[in-house]
């Protein structure tokens, strides 16, 4: 047996779920000004680029499943910054929609990525490449 398999350092999924959280962490400064939680900051992201979007689109796209994402999306509902409907051609679906106030926070958070790159240290074109790697991981995991 290979011993450098069980070091924890070693583990690609552990770096992963690392770089994940202290980078999300670096987040919560800027999204609590907001009034946003970094799950709610992404729906956001995939609903102001793909409005409307069913419930069960924006969960394939976030990766989340319905127990996660109802919640979620009651609390943007409550903060004015979407809206819920059911499809007129199949009931059954639920359609999310951005409202007008959820628009206007757009503007509030635009800079928010830059900035917390520049916290993580990371250039923006190593970034780049560190993305293109992650994605084509992430497509292979899937």
């Amino acid at each position: 047996m290979d011993e450098e398999t069980l070091i924890l350092e070693n583990q690609l999924s552990f770096i992963m779920y690392a770089c994940s959280k202290e980078t999300i962490r670096r987040y919560k400064p800027y999204l609590d000004k907001v009034g946003l939680t970094y799950t709610q900051y992404i729906a956001m992201l995939v609903l102001w680029n793909e409005h409307p979007i069913t419930v069960k689109d924006l969960g394939r796209k976030l990766f989340l499943d319905s127990g996660t994402l109802t919640p979620l999306l009651t609390k943007l509902e409550t903060k004015g910054l979407v809206q819920k409907r059911r499809d007129p051609t199949d009931k059954r679906n639920v359609i999310v929609d951005v409202t007008e106030n959820g628009f206007a926070l757009k503007e509030s958070v635009k800079d928010i990525p830059k900035e917390v790159l520049s916290l993580t240290g990371v250039p923006k074109e190593e970034a780049k490449q560190i993305l293109e790697m992650l994605k084509s991981v992430l497509a292979r995991v899937q």
